[in-house]
């Protein structure tokens, strides 16, 4: 099933501050990125960000949980973002910046 691409493009609005924001389909769903790094995605119809040690426990305070690859029939580090953040798009905003800076930290390794 694909992405909604009113939803897609909802989730493309609230990451306004973020930088030069760019989509690529992807297994159904949509990958999101800054300068060629993945750092969130859209599947099952809901809006993940790339989680680390330094934010995870953000998603998990809010009750959020990992994306499960059925393909891979496990939990990936993008955890489903709270419907209140994505909302904002202030608070989107600070919480997509904390996830490009795990994405890039997750490249360089």
């Amino acid at each position: 099933m694909a992405a909604d691409e009113n939803y897609v493009q909802f989730v493309m609005d609230q990451l306004g501050g973020v930088g030069d924001v760019q989509t690529k389909k992807m297994f159904g769903g949509v990958g999101f990125y800054v300068d060629g790094i993945m750092f969130g995605l859209i599947g099952n119809d809901k809006f993940y960000l790339k989680a680390d040690d330094t934010n995870v426990k953000d998603y998990e305070t809010a009750g959020m949980k990992a994306f499960m690859s059925e393909r891979k029939g496990k939990g990936m580090p993008y955890y489903e973002v709270p419907a209140d953040v994505l909302e904002n798009a202030g608070e989107m905003k600070n919480w997509a910046l904390k996830s490009v800076q795990v994405a890039r930290k997750a490249k360089k390794k």
